[in-house]
């Protein structure tokens, strides 16, 4: 079931797409992609939240629930195959997007495909797309190998460390779920 997003932003044209192999069974990377009250290593260690139900909230939080990193709102859950919602980063100030999550079985394993979009032509897409490139790689790394790299452990132990210096617009109590 697909719901409209809920919002009175303007969703731009401007896309990015992303598509990576992974050497396990489709459920194996849904189950991963779609875990809720764990960290999720390939998400930069946050912690879904949300109830998969069209037109509810959607939070990627710190690990000890102070900080939200990504609100959004569920648009399409049919596992194991397509996961949509929209997301607004709460460290920037960049517009509503839509990402989508898309799983197929091919004989490798599974490719994920993802897509980002809803970005102004403005907008600059190569840190976004990076991101993206970075998130589908530790994904990969967690699902075949049970971990992140170590220099994305790195990365993670200085997220946790200097939490407490991200932007008041993070905190919790200060997030409100877009329209």
């Amino acid at each position: 079931m697909t719901t409209p997003p809920r919002t009175g932003r303007k969703v731009a044209e401007t896309e990015i797409r992303h598509s990576i192999s992974i050497a396990a069974p489709i459920d194996v990377v849904w189950a991963e992609i779609t875990k809720v009250g764990a960290r999720q290593r390939a998400q930069l260690d946050a912690v879904l939240e949300t109830s998969f139900q069209p037109g509810d909230p959607l939070y990627y939080k710190s690990q000890d629930g102070s900080r939200v990193f990504l609100v959004g709102r569920v648009l399409e859950f049919d596992p194991p195959t397509t996961f949509r919602h929209t997301q607004v980063l709460t460290m920037r100030d960049d517009p509503l997007t839509v990402v989508e999550w898309h799983l197929e079985t091919i004989p490798e394993g599974t490719r994920v495909t993802l897509v980002n979009s809803g970005w102004p032509a403005e907008a600059k897409m190569d840190k976004v797309g990076a991101t993206w490139k970075a998130i589908l790689a530790s994904l990969k790394s967690v699902v075949e190998s049970g971990d992140v790299s170590g220099r994305q452990k790195i990365t993670l132990f200085f997220m946790r460390t200097f939490t407490f210096m991200m932007p008041s617009t993070t905190k919790t109590e200060n997030v409100a779920v877009p329209d």
